[in-house]
C-alpha cells in the first residue's frame, strides 16, 4: 500500500514538473513573439489554459520570471561548458568570450530577457551569482588557476569581476548594434583582457 502511494506520488509530481516545463515553453514562445514585456494572459493563451493554472504551477508573475531566469541560465550555462575544457589559459579566454557572444547571437530574446532579470529583486541573485562562479570559472579566474596561468593570484577578485563585467558590457552593446564581427570582438576583448590595451594598439598598427 505505501509502496503504491510513493509511486502515485512520483507520478504525480513528474507529471507537474511536465507540465511546468511546457508552460515555460509557452512563455519563451510568447518571449520571442512580443519580448519582456507579456502579460500572464498572453501566456495562457498560448498555453491554451486559463490564468489561475498558470498561477498555480508559478504563484506569480515574478515567479514566472524566476522559472524563466533559472532555464535561461541553465542554458547559458551549457553553452560556456566547452569553454571550460581548454587548457591553455589564453584560449580558454577567448574560448568563454566567444562561447557567450554566440549565445548571445543565437538567442537575443533570451539574453534580453536575463539582462533585465538582472535588474529585478527576485532573479537578480540568480544572475549574480551567474555570473560570478560560471562566467569567471571558464575565464580562469580562480586564485588557484591564476597561479597555475602564471598570473598574481592575489588579483583573482578582481580579474574575476573584470572578465565578467567586460564581457558582460560587450554582449549587451553588441546585442544591439553589432557594429563588428563576433570574431573581431572576441579578438579584441581577448587582447584587452589578456594583453592590455597597448597589446591592442600594436595589433592595430600591424593592421
Amino acid at each position: 500500500m505505501a509502496t503504491a502511494i510513493v509511486m502515485r506520488d512520483s507520478a504525480r509530481r513528474r507529471r507537474r514538473e511536465q507540465r511546468r516545463e511546457e508552460l515555460l515553453d509557452a512563455a519563451d514562445r510568447v518571449i520571442h513573439q512580443s519580448g519582456n514585456g507579456f502579460s500572464m494572459e498572453e501566456i495562457a493563451a498560448e498555453a491554451g489554459i486559463t490564468k489561475p493554472v498558470l498561477y498555480r504551477h508559478f504563484g506569480d508573475k515574478d515567479g514566472l520570471h524566476e522559472a524563466l531566469t533559472d532555464r535561461y541560465i541553465g542554458e547559458l550555462k551549457q553553452a560556456l561548458r566547452p569553454a571550460s575544457r581548454t587548457d591553455d589559459p589564453r584560449s580558454r579566454l577567448a574560448a568563454t568570450i566567444d562561447a557567450y557572444l554566440s549565445y548571445v547571437e543565437r538567442e537575443p530574446d533570451r539574453y534580453r530577457f536575463l539582462l533585465a532579470a538582472a535588474e529585478q529583486s527576485r532573479t537578480a541573485a540568480l544572475v549574480a551569482a551567474f555570473r560570478r562562479e560560471h562566467i569567471g570559472d571558464c575565464a580562469f579566474t580562480s586564485a588557484t588557476k591564476l597561479d597555475r596561468a602564471g598570473l598574481d593570484p592575489g588579483f583573482a577578485e578582481p580579474w574575476a569581476q573584470c572578465v565578467s563585467g567586460m564581457i558582460r558590457a560587450a554582449g549587451a552593446s553588441w546585442l544591439e548594434n553589432r557594429s563588428l564581427p563576433r570574431s573581431r570582438l572576441v579578438e579584441y576583448l581577448t587582447t584587452v583582457l589578456w594583453d592590455g590595451f597597448a597589446a591592442l594598439r600594436t595589433t592595430s598598427r600591424i593592421r
